[in-house]
């Protein structure tokens, strides 16, 4: 089966860039001695999970207990969720544990000391990570040791909880300005773990690792002093968005969505069958501005060696089933019935969206199911 053969839209996965993404995210952890637990929120594909095993990932994260469940089933004996369950899940987490070698953070008094008592009812010690704030302002104690050491102390006292160490997200390099931006974003990242680190083992507290994570810092992360392992997530597709921030070129991204032109009302517009349903409605961010949800970067269904946008198609209009694109430069030779190659500005809510991408080798295509999609409880 080719490309051309396929129904639009249609996902489509390019599994040598995704291999090479994958070695290269590897190679720079191992260089440094960290572990790399690469998060699965951006494929949920077991068959994805497991070429980061095999090239020497430690586990993987996942981002609800759904997924969890997904990847356990599929045989990943390590899964860690950086995410603050609640303990109404108690149950789920138990059979789990049981299963896999689970754990998952931490960052409220109430929330761990019901986690133990529950944990501890069930006979079942999990180990946890304290979630820390360093800068995105979403979940994660305050770094500051005269707030955040009394918690970590009271977490490390509690039955069926194992503190293995101290975890967090910078969120916020996804709205950096510049490389010096980003750079200071992932030094201070470190720094605060690492200082928060040292006072809680000043106080006796065991800390073990110390846990980072995220794509567009990767390439500065991957340098600091102290981690001990990194949790990065969209660098296995990269998308528009990681192109923007100087995380990827073009040419390294290997999630691509077949769409094709079903009306041409006037010369500079045309329709594709692409809509929210397919791109989502998700904005590009980087150092500067990109127009529209998606980019254009290439037509037909031919293998495409390299990317080049199309700047003059700009997809400024998503419905559910539509994407509205202005041709800017007021002619284009496009066609209804024509395909296009479109980079999506967010690729992991892009795999969400869909029960099965394409596994794309050469212009031969293979099915490539979605086994975690949709799990989102």
């Amino acid at each position: 089966m080719t490309v051309s053969d396929l129904r639009t839209p249609a996902v489509l996965i390019d599994k040598a860039r995704t291999l090479r993404n994958i070695d290269r995210m590897q190679a720079g952890a191992d260089a440094r001695g960290i572990r790399l637990r690469p998060h699965s929120k951006t494929h949920k594909s077991p068959e994805v999970a497991r070429w980061q095993l095999e090239r020497g990932a430690a586990g993987i994260c996942c981002a609800k207990l759904g997924e969890a469940e997904v990847f356990a089933d599929a045989g990943i004996a390590d899964i860690r969720i950086p995410y603050p369950l609640h303990p109404a899940n108690a149950d789920r987490v138990g059979a789990l544990a049981a299963r896999t070698r689970l754990s998952f953070i931490v960052d409220h008094p109430r929330v761990a000391r019901d986690w133990s008592e529950a944990l501890s009812r069930a006979g079942v010690t999990v180990d946890v990570l304290v979630k820390v704030d360093v800068g995105f302002h979403r979940c994660g104690i305050d770094p500051d040791p005269a707030t955040a050491l009394p918690f970590i102390r009271a977490v490390a006292a509690l039955p069926g909880l194992r503190l293995r160490g101290l975890l967090s997200h910078a969120g916020q390099s996804y709205h950096a300005t510049s490389e010096d931006h980003l750079r200071e974003m992932a030094t201070g990242e470190a720094a605060t773990l690492r200082a928060l680190a040292e006072a809680a083992r000043a106080d006796g507290i065991a800390i073990d690792e110390l846990s980072a994570g995220a794509t567009p810092t990767a390439r500065y992360s991957l340098q600091q002093d102290g981690l001990t392992e990194y949790r990065p997530g969209n660098y296995v597709y990269f998308d528009r968005t990681q192109v923007g921030l100087g995380a990827a070129s073009l040419d390294d991204c290997a999630l691509t969505v077949l769409a094709r032109v079903v009306s041409k009302p006037a010369a500079d517009r045309l329709v594709f069958d692409s809509g929210s349903k397919t791109l989502s409605n998700d904005s590009a961010r980087g150092f500067t501005s990109a127009a529209g949800y998606g980019a254009v970067v290439g037509a037909g269904a031919e293998v495409m060696p390299t990317m080049n946008v199309l700047p003059a198609l700009v997809l400024e209009r998503l419905s559910e089933e539509h994407a509205t694109v202005r041709v800017t430069d007021g002619a284009t030779t496009l066609e209804p019935g024509d395909l296009v190659r479109i980079l999506p500005n967010h690729a992991c809510v892009v795999s969400n969206l869909v029960d099965q991408a394409w596994l794309l080798d050469g212009n031969h295509v293979t099915p490539l199911p979605i086994a975690a999609r949709g799990r989102i409880a």
